[in-house]
């Protein structure tokens, strides 16, 4: 495949997902890149496909299989994400996160490919080693691993980011959803929202355009470890429930629970990115909608 002359060409692997869809947007709007995504659809969704895009079905660790063409920068983005359900499907978890990252990885090197790596604030949980709260937690920090050694031993372009309880349009609900989207479901269906307690545990909540907007920027000019990407103000999962308002129903505290993790957003920011929105802001015009 011939590339367009100075532009890049981006691989999003989960790029039906929920940041990966975003980045997408950006990346288009931004009309400077041939956009592509690979992704098996476990959480990604074909309502999330951006125009201008294209869009490859597949599993990461098939990855030389389904890709053709030499990407000058993969957005490693496709892999399982949550903590606590991680516990009950390592199978799972293994395949995509350590499988198939060692396929990108492995396809990395062949071609020469800058990637970005969506690491976990996990890692920086303050008062437990954060990779032991789950096989979710000891992958990604596993990974983390993996890249700086392929940089060491291969010579691969890398840049790790870690993100930060990310909110906003087309966040995932359910099983593998995020703390506001289960919220948000629950106020709509008149449900009480359930806290795990204590409820003090705090957390940066980011808005998804904010990442967005980091990872264009470190993928252009990041290099190595380090790029924390979170809103400054952090939140206790009690304050958020009493932000949309309704019934709370407190429930047992669960084993992969952290109190809070720290955040260092210097090396994004000396880039010139900073967040832009506000968690309450959000949640007011979900709960201004429905008054």
């Amino acid at each position: 495949m011939q590339k367009t002359l100075e532009r890049k060409t981006i691989l999003i692997t989960g790029g039906a997902g929920f940041i990966g869809s975003h980045l997408i947007e950006q990346l288009i709007l931004s009309g400077e890149y041939d956009v592509y995504s690979l992704d098996n659809y476990f959480t990604g969704k074909k309502e999330n496909h951006i125009t201008g895009a294209t869009y490859i079905e597949g599993h990461t660790k098939d990855i030389k299989k389904h890709i053709s063409f030499i990407p000058d920068i993969i957005y490693h983005l496709g892999e399982y994400s949550r903590t606590g359900v991680a516990i009950e499907e390592p199978d799972v978890v293994f395949d995509f996160n350590m499988t198939g990252t060692f396929g990108v990885l492995e396809f990395a090197r062949a071609h020469g490919s800058k990637v970005i790596y969506a690491g976990s604030s996990t890692k920086f949980a303050e008062g437990i080693e954060g990779k032991s709260l789950s096989p979710y937690t000891w992958s990604k920090s596993a990974n983390c691993d993996l890249l700086r050694f392929y940089h060491e031993w291969y010579g691969v372009p890398y840049v790790i980011a870690y993100f930060y309880n990310n909110y906003g349009s087309r966040e995932l609900g359910g099983k593998y959803g995020s703390v506001i989207e289960i919220f948000r479901n629950a106020l709509a269906h008149g449900e009480p929202l359930k806290v795990n307690s204590p409820g003090t545990q705090r957390r940066n909540y980011t808005h998804v355009s904010d990442t967005a907007r980091a990872l264009l920027l470190i993928g252009e000019k990041g290099e190595g470890d380090g790029y924390g990407i979170g809103s400054p103000k952090s939140y206790s999962t009690l304050e958020v429930a009493q932000m949309f308002g309704g019934e709370i129903t407190m429930m047992p505290q669960r084993r992969t629970s952290r109190a809070s993790a720290a955040l260092d957003t210097s090396k994004t920011e000396a880039l010139g990115w900073s967040a832009t929105h506000e968690l309450p802001e959000y949640i007011a015009s979900i709960t201004s909608r429905r008054s």
